[in-house]
């Protein structure tokens, strides 16, 4: 028993290693790794989720490479984990059944940038930075709505999980201001929607039958976009940022509607935490404003006052005083104080549910938060973003915690559980959601719609080679 155990064991290594070989055949020896500790490193994120160690990690230059890749992961069954900057959080480029990490950063091109119909076209691993950078190097007038998470993240990991910025409030989720998508299929074969699939332009999605959706929201499960049209918005010459400051959580959902009627906002969040202690017990909602002259920018903040001034003349919020230094950290892209309250409890963990609600559930979601931080007794802290007009938030209840200390990743994992139940419970959908969470979501999710989402994964990888593990449908 113990000689054909040995057996089988020398077969897998002489088969790995043949993968291996094929790997380097494809990519370069330089961009394929074995090596455990390079393998450690691409198993988890900074979030609670398990790591789950690849047997190949694999930096492919161009779409060409991908699809060989892709066809040699189909011959022999071997999953694929395609992964942008690894940002995540919550463990969606784990690779769940091991196989091939597919790190996208060295396709960081910037292909094309459209000055008048407003649209760049860039290669999977481009960065939010590194656009930013570009943007305002040779598009001065051009900007695209940037995450508050590190410059590192790339711009199509965000848009395809849905992720927010700066100009959602005026323009709705990224994956909204897709434009078009080049995805390798899991047969290897391309594919381009939107309008790059008949045109030279990448300019709409419209008014095509919807494909893209196949792509978005899947974790990388249907196929691996390769390249990303997006749009681009106006830079004005002026940003400002104003702070007005409640203290009763149910008041919060109508300062909300009424900013957002006036349709003169650049960006609209709302924050809380304990700490400085003159924030605990208060509720800051946050307003960008854009104009190209000062006097626009001064009308702007008028009809902003104008619109909340029934609770100031009630003595029931009010506009805090920000000095120029306090305005430099809120103008921030992205806000350096984010990242630093990620490391609050040191030893890098951060994870947060980052909640879709309707925004009249705000009152109750802040409470029920709190209550949950309180019993758990956890470090917290909440901030949301309002998605167009009010449509619906992105609401956040971040949980610090110490890598190190065991007990304290448990907590953080009991509460980030137990806000995603809380979440569902209230009529929200989990944001980006790990896998306990996916599970709660089918769990409740309509039979009909649960079975076309299992038709489409067999019918585009019915080897289950993508990202396998997720959004699995039993």
């Amino acid at each position: 028993m113990d000689g054909e155990m040995d057996d089988k064991t020398e077969d897998k290594m002489d088969n790995k290693m043949d993968i291996y070989k094929k790997l380097v055949e494809i990519v370069g020896e330089e961009y394929v790794s074995v090596n455990p500790e390079e393998l450690y490193i691409y198993s988890s994120d900074p979030g609670t989720m398990e790591p789950c160690k690849p047997d190949y990690v694999v930096i492919p230059d161009n779409v060409e490479e991908i699809q060989k890749i892709v066809v040699l992961a189909n011959r022999h069954k071997i999953p694929i984990v395609p992964m942008g900057g690894a940002l995540s959080l919550s463990g969606l480029v784990r690779p769940l059944k091991g196989g091939i990490v597919l790190d996208m950063k060295r396709m960081n091109r910037i292909i094309e940038v459209n000055e008048k119909s407003r649209y760049a076209v860039i290669e999977a691993g481009v960065s939010e930075g590194e656009l930013k950078a570009y943007l305002n190097k040779h598009h001065p007038n051009l900007r695209h709505s940037m995450p508050d998470a590190p410059p590192i993240a790339t711009i199509t990991a965000n848009a395809l999980i849905h992720g927010s910025g700066r100009l959602s409030q005026q323009y709705g989720f990224h994956s909204d201001m897709i434009n078009g998508l080049e995805v390798v299929l899991p047969t290897g074969e391309i594919c381009r929607v939107g309008s790059c699939s008949i045109s030279p332009y990448w300019f709409t999605r419209a008014p095509l039958p919807e494909l893209a959706g196949l792509f978005i929201g899947w974790f990388g499960a249907t196929g691996i976009v390769t390249k990303l049209g997006i749009k681009l918005y106006p830079r004005q010459k002026l940003r400002d940022v104003m702070i007005f400051v409640t203290e009763n959580p149910d008041y919060v959902a109508d300062v909300i509607w009424r900013i957002t009627q006036t349709e003169v906002t650049e960006d609209l969040t709302v924050w809380a935490q304990p700490r400085p202690e003159w924030a605990e017990g208060f509720q800051h909602t946050t307003v960008y404003l854009t104009a190209n002259s000062e006097e626009e920018m001064e009308l702007k903040k008028k009809i902003v006052k104008n619109a909340v001034r029934e609770y100031i003349t009630r003595k029931e919020g009010g506009f805090l005083m920000l000095t120029p230094a306090m305005k430099a950290m809120f103008l921030q892209e992205p806000m350096s104080q984010l990242v630093r309250f990620a490391d609050v409890r040191k030893g890098g963990g951060f994870e947060y549910v980052g909640a879709i609600l309707p925004v009249e559930l705000f009152g109750d979601a802040y409470r029920k938060g709190l209550e949950i931080a309180e019993r758990i007794d956890i470090t917290y802290a909440f901030n949301i973003r309002v998605i167009g007009r009010a449509h619906c938030m992105m609401f956040a209840y971040a949980y610090p915690f110490n890598r190190a200390d065991e007990e304290d990743v448990e907590r953080a994992r009991k509460a980030l559980h137990e806000t995603n139940k809380v979440v569902l419970e209230m009529g929200g959908i989990p944001w980006k959601a790990e896998l306990p969470a996916q599970k709660l979501i089918l769990e409740r999710m309509d039979p009909t719609t649960k079975e076309l989402m299992r038709k489409i994964l067999q019918l585009l990888d019915p080897n289950n080679i993508m990202n396998p593990g997720n959004w699995e449908v039993e």
